[in-house]
């Protein structure tokens, strides 16, 4: 059920349906930064291309720095109707490197996306390539990685892209849709709209586990040391209800590195400023290591992020903090962010553009 009865503002949702409706696969984002380009420079916006990254600046550069992962889940056709997934395939993780993706993963994925509707585009144009439907998918024993079988793009070529058939949907909890990270993706250009005269970066191959590397390029070239950055990006919980015990979520730290302690201060003082209620999320996981102790059950990782890539891999280069949504049905079609945690998510960057 669709209900507009929302406090997002008009704009925002427009701009987030336009987004969501423009294909970016894992490893084929070209299209995707094309789209962005158009809307980041009607917002005023000086854009600028690199290798897996699209930097827009202001007046300011150096007052905010902001970054979000552009890419999402989809398919990529790799022989005669054959399919794999796509950040599996951008990472080149398959058994013949000895990097391949967990058992445990693969039997996740199996699954989620049977009878979904696809489409395949053009990596650099976003041209539409025909529809189909995924029919089902199974563990390669051969090649230990995950094959799709989909009707009705018998005729692709190895290489093309497939992705998802999303919309927007908004419920009168939620905005529901393919949102990571497409909505905070949404957010940045709209930041850009109200005047924003700082740095956002829009990276590529997040979910292939690549991105940072194409950040801390740009920090390399143009960069002096920083502790500006802030990474925003969706958070998971295992359901709505436990989505919606916070707006927003932060991190000390993620599984790779400890996080900017003053920044943290920063968000944390902006939060309760407005009212926005939060966790953090490292703590959420060390509760929940203590009930999977007691039950005997495997310990659930405390994540990895952009950010905490790119401080562990930057020798003191680049250092920040993140500013999470909290939402449920992670990495599916029905991914769920609360309408609370977006409004407070806007707010609190819209303080932070200006401060």
């Amino acid at each position: 059920m669709t209900n507009q009865s929302h406090d997002l503002p008009e704009s925002f949702i427009e701009l987030l349906r336009t987004l969501i409706r423009s294909p970016s696969v894992t490893g084929a984002e070209h299209s995707f930064f094309r789209v962005l380009q158009r809307e980041l420079e009607e917002r005023g916006a000086k854009v600028t291309w690199y290798e897996g990254l699209l930097v827009a600046q202001g007046n300011k550069p150096d007052s905010r720095m902001f970054s979000a992962h552009i890419d999402r889940h989809g398919l990529v056709c790799t022989g005669p109707n054959e399919f794999q997934y796509a950040a599996f395939v951008a990472g080149a993780r398959s058994d013949l490197l000895g990097n391949s993706v967990s058992e445990s993963l693969m039997q996740k994925i199996v699954n989620r996306f049977d009878a979904e509707g696809v489409y395949a585009f053009e990596p650099w144009s976003g041209a539409y390539r025909g529809c189909g439907k995924i029919k089902g998918a199974y563990i390669c024993e051969f090649r230990n990685n995950l094959i799709f079988q989909v009707e009705g793009l018998e005729h692709l070529v190895a290489g093309t892209p497939v992705a998802f058939t999303d919309k927007l949907t908004i419920t009168d909890q939620a905005l529901v849709g393919q949102l990571d990270n497409v909505l905070t993706t949404a957010a940045l250009v709209h930041l850009f709209e109200g005047g924003f005269q700082g740095t956002a970066f829009f990276t590529a191959q997040e979910e292939a586990g690549k991105s940072w590397r194409y950040l801390l390029e740009w920090f390399r070239r143009f960069g002096g040391s920083t502790n500006k950055l802030i990474v925003v990006d969706t958070s998971p919980y295992p359901d709505l209800p436990t989505a919606k015990q916070q707006q927003l979520v932060l991190r000390n730290k993620d599984a790779n590195a400890d996080f900017n302690p003053q920044l943290n201060q920063t968000l944390v003082e902006i939060c309760q400023r407005l009212g926005i209620t939060y966790q953090f999320k490292d703590e959420y996981v060390a509760a929940q290591h203590l009930i999977q102790e007691q039950k005997g059950e495997p310990l659930s990782s405390f994540g990895s992020t952009e950010m905490g890539r790119i401080i562990a891999a930057s020798n003191g280069l680049v250092d920040g903090t993140t500013l999470q949504i909290p939402s449920s049905g992670y990495h599916t079609m029905s991914e769920s962010a609360p309408l609370e945690s977006v409004q407070a998510f806007l707010a609190l960057m819209q303080e932070l553009a200006h401060s």
